[in-house]
């Protein structure tokens, strides 16, 4: 199928090969791809729809794109077939978490190495025994942009679900009990936050042969609540859009240095 549409209009993102740049940067919410977007030299719309915000602009002179994806996987994994079909070959996640390790305080800055499959939209990809891991290279990128940047960051494993309530509210929920069994796995694996998206697009981009990698913005830690610990609510993402544009100007770098 996606051979077959690689030189078509995408079905979702309205766009075709030559409309979008090799790299893509990928918010969840359409607004936030409009504040990404006026990072980049000459920023353009080049398409809306649903939930899909797309926007181009250059980087050091590289053209280079932002990417709107909706919350969870089924509209990441959609982004980033439909952009890969036309060209894109390094994706990064620019979102928000919540953090779950202790260390982890609202402000922070989360760093996937992988994440943990608790989505439904990876298992339509591999076998739950295929791990869904960032790219070492563009991981590697975004660490030293956070350094560059001097933001306190954390790098390791992050957990990846379908329900955002499930994590918030799990005793409301018919499987209460399971749900707060593996929460409280992840936890004493050491498990750092919890987002919605990463396990789909390291999953995809395993298979689709593409680099990605996913960085977040801690917003605030509900085990430190439940801890008594400082937990106040930060949603200023102006950090980690600073980051993640610092990060693909580094990859840019890495690339035309090979």
């Amino acid at each position: 199928m996606a051979k077959e549409i690689l030189g078509n209009e995408q079905f979702h993102i309205k766009l075709k090969k030559g409309d979008v740049g090799r790299y893509v940067l990928l918010p969840g919410d359409p607004k936030r791809a409009k504040l990404i977007s006026q990072y980049f030299d000459n920023p353009v719309e080049v398409s809306n729809n649903r939930e899909y915000a797309i926007y181009n602009g250059y980087l050091d002179g590289e053209l280079v794109t932002v990417c709107s994806t909706g919350i969870g996987g089924p509209s990441t994994a959609i982004a980033v077939e439909e952009l890969a079909n036309i060209g894109a070959h390094t994706f990064i996640r620019v979102g928000t978490c919540g953090g779950m390790d202790l260390d982890v305080e609202a402000g922070d800055l989360v760093i996937a190495t992988g994440a943990i499959r608790m989505d439904g939209t990876s298992r339509e990809y591999a076998p739950m025994e295929f791990p869904a891991v960032s790219n070492f290279e563009v991981c590697s990128s975004i660490i030293e942009g956070a350094k560059k940047l001097k933001l306190k960051h954390h790098v390791g494993v992050v957990q990846s679900k379908d329900s955002f309530y499930g994590q918030h509210s799990p005793e409301t929920k018919p499987v209460y009990y399971e749900l707060q069994n593996k929460w409280n796995a992840w936890l004493r694996l050491g498990c750092l936050a919890s987002e919605m998206e990463s396990s789909t697009l390291f999953t995809v981009a395993s298979y689709r042969k593409v680099k990605a990698g996913a960085l977040f913005l801690c917003i605030n830690n509900q085990e430190r609540q439940k801890q008594g610990l400082s937990n106040e609510l930060f949603e200023d993402v102006d950090l980690v859009i600073k980051a993640g544009i610092e990060a693909l100007k580094i990859q840019i770098k890495k690339d035309k240095c090979d």
